[in-house]
């Protein structure tokens, strides 16, 4: 499935599978992304909070594969809520690119920059920013727009709540909403209000994340077995067929090949992963800071 793609509300096209880069560390970012071109990836998610744009850039720079043909997605860290440009400015020149398919907003949450570069990344999480917030950022991501240097633009972590809320005042509807989905978070409802208003999905931690049991998960081990296919393969198709685009990560180029062996489910097999969810669905990597709203003394979460 390295070639299956997802129209976006623009009709720009998303790969339905793409190689996530967060935790990949220096001096392995790059080989991991040579080695995910050289599988047949043509979806890149970096972010300047994962701290390797800089090393993934060298890749892009000497790529003799069509920029074109490649999309790339890139984000904007809290901290820069403020300086929207300049930080894309950043980025690009970090991943030696001209532009962006696709920039998000990291969180929903406006953070007060820290004076000390070396804690980017690291600001009190806690503390929002005074007199700001997303919908204030949204405002000036919409601006990139006529710049050139970004084809559309999205968010990430987005609840429905918030959702809803950047709807009233957005002029541009969010092209992507990238959340943790994976078959014990299938995040039913958010997809379905995403669904209504034209907003693709795309799944991070679709295999359940670090520390995640799923891959000896009784179901998706017998799927993989019948199938004669890795226990991944099973989350990502599942994922691809419920209509998102996921980004898995890794640094194994046996591992990053093997994540494009993917598979049409039948009936039944979709039936199956739909109901892993059903006992009670487990988020495995994906915090609660920002996504949390609190109205009237209740909790309004992602699902």
């Amino acid at each position: 499935m390295a070639t299956e793609t997802f129209t976006l509300n623009t009709g720009a096209k998303i790969p339905a599978v793409g190689f996530g880069t967060w935790k990949t560390g220096p001096g392995e970012a790059a080989a991991a992304v040579q080695a995910a071109f050289e599988a047949g990836y043509r979806h890149f998610d970096c972010a300047p909070l994962y701290g390797n744009e800089a090393e993934i850039g060298q890749v892009f720079k000497n790529t003799k594969v069509p920029r074109s043909e490649y999309f790339v997605t890139t984000k904007l860290w809290s901290s820069d809520h403020r300086r929207v440009e300049s930080a894309l400015d950043k980025s690009l020149r970090d991943l030696n690119l001209d532009y962006v398919d696709l920039y998000l907003m990291h969180w929903p949450v406006a953070l007060d920059p820290s004076p000390n570069d070396e804690n980017y990344g690291k600001e009190d999480r806690t503390v929002h920013a005074t007199g700001w917030d997303f919908c204030d950022t949204w405002r000036e991501m919409e601006k990139l727009l006529a710049t050139g240097k970004v084809k559309a633009i999205g968010v990430a972590n987005f609840s429905t709540v918030n959702l809803a809320k950047l709807l009233k005042t957005a002029k541009v509807v969010p092209a992507v909403n990238q959340t943790e989905i994976q078959p014990l978070l299938p995040q039913n409802k958010l997809n379905a209000f995403c669904a209504e208003k034209g907003i693709h999905q795309t799944a991070f931690g679709p295999l359940g994340g670090s520390g995640s049991t799923l891959h000896q998960h009784p179901d998706i081990v017998a799927i993989a077995n019948k199938r004669g296919v890795e226990t991944g393969n099973v989350m990502l198709s599942w994922g691809i067929q419920r209509g998102w685009s996921v980004i898995p990560k890794s640094t194994n180029p046996v591992r990053i090949s093997n994540n494009l062996k993917n598979f049409v489910m039948d009936a039944a097999e979709l039936h199956a992963m739909d109901r892993l969810a059903l006992p009670k669905g487990k988020r495995f990597n994906r915090p609660n800071w920002g996504t949390v709203i609190f109205h009237d003394d209740e909790d309004v979460e992602l699902d």
